[in-house]
């Protein structure tokens, strides 16, 4: 009877270990899934990562915004001083009461260059590791006269100041007569000939300060260079 007291307990402990055991044979099974999880997360992690390319920007297009940012080159302008005459008579039927005369010495510049608004995408190309832009043709860009340094020479109303005072409107006259005789001058003169050829070297040098280090500047040959007509200059031109 005194063994069976004594046998007993070690078989009540082994029945109370037993939830226990249970109890860590589960823990340790969910360990053994959680590191078989995270290990399969390792090996597809690449595969469920997500993420952007490196940005990439063609360089005809960036060559484009490079140049346009310049907008208008101004590569050459050509300055004169001319004398111009005007005249004005005050007419009774077909006869001639008086003649009012005016000279006019007239300062004026022509800018010419390249419109850079002009260049695009197809302008630009890449052979290797030299880059290629085509130029558009050059033009006049701008022809204005300086009126701090022009002024009127000569005014005269004739016998009695018969003829008409007309001091603005002779004057105006003279203006866009010069600018015209001005633009004319520097189109005879080569003037657009002259602007692509610094417009080469000075695009070709702008280029390679922005890192394109080998690059070939192509112009296009000019059109006729436009001389405006004294009628069709506008105010802002001739105040210039």
């Amino acid at each position: 009877m005194a063994e069976k007291l004594s046998s007993s307990p070690p078989a009540r402990n082994i029945f109370q270990r037993l939830p226990l055991l249970g109890t860590g044979g589960v823990v340790l099974t969910m360990a053994i899934a959680v590191m078989g999880i995270v290990q399969g997360l390792r090996i597809i992690s690449p595969w469920l990562r997500i993420g952007n390319n490196q940005a990439k920007a063609e360089i005809s297009t960036l060559v484009v915004q490079q140049i346009r940012a310049v907008s208008e080159l101004t590569t050459t302008i050509f300055a004169m001083e001319t004398v111009v005459p005007t005249s004005q008579e005050r007419q009774w039927g077909n006869f001639t009461l008086g003649r009012t005369d005016l000279l006019y010495i007239g300062y004026g510049e022509v800018r010419a260059g390249i419109d850079l608004a002009e260049i695009n995408e197809q302008s630009i190309q890449q052979q290797g590791e030299t880059l290629i832009v085509t130029l558009p043709p050059p033009q006049i860009l701008d022809q204005k006269i300086d009126v701090e340094r022009s002024r009127i020479y000569h005014y005269d109303r004739g016998f009695l100041n018969l003829g008409p005072d007309t001091v603005p409107e002779l004057q105006t006259l003279a203006q866009r007569q010069t600018l015209a005789k001005i633009t004319a001058a520097a189109c005879d003169q080569g003037i657009l000939n002259q602007a692509n050829q610094k417009a080469e070297v000075a695009l070709a040098s702008l280029l390679k300060s922005t890192g394109h280090h080998q690059v070939e500047i192509k112009t296009t040959n000019p059109t006729v260079c436009a001389i405006p007509s004294a009628q069709g200059l506008s105010r802002d031109k001739i105040n210039g």
